[in-house]
């Protein structure tokens, strides 16, 4: 499979840098960050899940609407849909795009998060319920033909799904896990098309790769079965190395700034800060000791973005030149990631310059490795 290249879905010119407050959908400028992201050759965008936000599905429709090739990944939490409905809808988006739905499925890394919305499982329990809710989707998709399940956490007798994927019964959606714990790896290395990684270093990615692979053959999957790996990072480019640094700590003063605004935690109190909790989920536990060790890791992985966002979600960016970005990102995907997930703080602009520097690099490196390997073989065969 080629190396692919995923962005992040904004509704609005709301950033972490220059926050609108209370900004709702502005049309128009998700209409324009999409066909972007079309124009400029992105593979997918992620359109994101929370507990008070924006309705993915909905989301994601007008992103279909108004693009061509870009294909719509739709985060999801088991606890917020039926499996029997998102069997469907996913569906119902996947034949209004013309085969363009992809579904991310998070399985819960906040107690607190999750029970904003009425779940009250713990870890375990949910990723026990995540495995079935994808054999369910998958069942669905299979036929028309009606059927039973009876599980630990869903029972349902003859449902019978008249909704298709786009390709037709039996073609199926692809299906993404995201995580960085055991239960997570065992999950997504048994039943996912697509395993999500948050930016580490390339010895700690090379470490995840391996368990996911692991759990792969452990549940009887074959070596050219094995999930596409997924890797994030938030890019902080210019034209020279030292110019992409001096951006890097702007945007580290204006996150941290952001930060200091933010309203007391606690009713009464008079401090305009305070510590955060350290989070629960283990992917940002995991980033929070990376960044421990130092500023900077491997070629350009800079690790002051999550200890200024307390490791909030996707996190570690890429400082450099063009040059420099599309080398760190070659190095990843010569340890096996395929799907590239790569936004930045300034969010249109960016992801402009991305497609007009970044993508092209990459893609004509690994074109270029690819004539030599030909005419190395062409010299073999002679």
């Amino acid at each position: 499979m080629p190396t692919e290249f995923i962005s992040l879905t904004f509704p609005n010119a709301s950033t972490e840098i220059k926050v609108i407050p209370n900004a709702g959908i502005d049309v128009d400028y998700l209409n324009r960050y999409a066909r972007n992201l079309d124009d400029y050759d992105f593979n997918y965008t992620l359109v994101p899940y929370d507990s008070s936000y924006l309705d993915p599905f909905t989301v994601g429709a007008t992103i279909a609407a108004a693009t061509k090739n870009l294909k719509i990944i739709i985060a999801l939490r088991p606890n917020t849909l039926y499996p029997t409905v998102a069997a469907k809808a996913l569906a119902t988006l996947d034949q209004l795009s013309r085969g363009r739905a992809v579904v991310h499925f998070i399985a819960g890394g906040s107690d607190a998060e999750q029970a904003k919305e009425g779940d009250f499982l713990d870890k375990d329990q949910r990723y026990s319920r995540l495995e079935e809710y994808i054999r369910i989707l998958r069942r669905a998709w299979q036929s028309p033909e009606p059927f039973d399940w009876e599980g630990e956490h869903y029972t349902f007798k003859q449902f019978s799904n008249r909704v298709s994927p786009f390709r037709g019964y039996g073609k199926g959606i692809p299906v993404s896990v995201g995580g960085s714990s055991d239960a997570a790896y065992r999950v997504g290395g048994s039943l996912a098309d697509i395993f999500g990684l948050w930016g580490e270093p390339l010895k700690e990615t090379r470490d995840q790769i391996d368990r996911i692979y692991a759990e792969a053959a452990r549940a009887g999957r074959p070596e050219g079965d094995r999930p596409r790996i997924w890797v994030t990072f938030r890019p902080i480019v210019a034209e020279t190395d030292e110019l992409a640094w001096q951006k890097a700590y702007r945007t580290l003063d204006a996150l941290k700034a952001n930060k200091a605004r933010q309203p007391p935690p606690t009713a009464g109190s008079s401090a305009p800060t305070a510590t955060p909790p350290a989070p629960q989920n283990v992917g940002s536990q995991r980033l929070l000791e990376i960044a421990s060790r130092g500023e900077v890791q491997d070629r350009a992985l800079w690790y002051p973005t999550v200890t200024a966002t307390n490791a909030r979600g996707a996190s570690t960016a890429l400082v450099g030149s063009y040059k420099t970005i599309t080398d760190s990102i070659l190095d990843y995907v010569d340890l096996g990631c395929e799907l590239i997930s790569i936004r930045g703080y300034d969010n249109l602009n960016d992801a402009i310059d991305y497609g007009r520097y970044v993508l092209p690099g990459v893609r004509e490196a690994l074109a270029e490795r690819e004539k030599e390997k030909k005419q190395e073989k062409a010299v073999d065969a002679a």
